[in-house]
């Protein structure tokens, strides 16, 4: 098992070496505008991925893989030279999809920061539906306002001296029906009284005749 720094100093010869191929050795005309992008080996150097881009159309892309394909043996074998150890790692060809997803990312970002820019357009002159300060304030004027708090504090005293007189009013009359009340009585109290005392005397008077007296 290599090192890290052995397997990242061979990745980098077999990337110098590739690149070096497509640009004069190999003159397939299926072979597009091909980019290097990275390479990889294993920690016992015995693969090696070469992450690659093609500049131009999907069917570019189909050509220039089936280019690569052909020319594998002859990449091989020109990386073992170059290489100069006893195992000269397997060569695989893998199309790098980073640079399309960051043009992806890019894109949609752009398409994001139109829309903000839009929407910044469409509400700058835009006003509000209501007055900036929709609540009244009772320094600016505005009797029984929320903060004021007068008209309910009016509205508590109004009600509180509606309770009182209607209390004292409920009383009030008792009172004076109570006070009327020995008035009342008093004459059919005395009236009763003096029937009584009338009907007491009748005996008396009769008691009292005496039939010589009227002749």
């Amino acid at each position: 098992m290599a090192d890290a720094a052995r397997a990242r100093k061979v990745a980098d010869r077999i990337h110098e070496t590739v690149a070096r191929l497509l640009q004069g050795r190999i003159k397939d005309p299926r072979l597009g505008f091909v980019t290097i992008t990275d390479v990889r080996v294993t920690g016992d150097l015995q693969q090696a991925t070469v992450f690659y881009t093609v500049y131009g159309t999907d069917k570019d892309r189909r050509n220039s893989a089936a280019a690569l394909k052909s020319a594998t043996g002859l990449i091989r074998s020109e990386v073992g030279r170059a290489l100069g150890i006893r195992l000269t790692p397997s060569i695989a060809f893998q199309l790098d999809a980073l640079p399309d997803q960051a043009k992806t990312f890019e894109d949609a970002l752009a398409r994001a920061r139109a829309r903000d820019e839009e929407i910044a357009r469409t509400y700058a002159g835009a006003a509000p539906a209501g007055d900036a300060d929709p609540y009244r304030r009772t320094d600016e004027g505005g009797a029984g306002g929320i903060e004021g708090g007068d008209g309910d504090e009016d509205y508590e005293d109004e009600s509180d001296a509606d309770d009182s007189e209607g209390e004292f009013g409920d009383e009030g009359p008792d009172d004076d029906s109570a006070g009327e009340g020995p008035d009342d009585d008093g004459p059919d109290d005395d009236g009763r009284a003096g029937a009584s005392a009338g009907s007491a005397d009748e005996p008396d008077e009769e008691d009292d005749f005496d039939p010589e007296v009227i002749a």
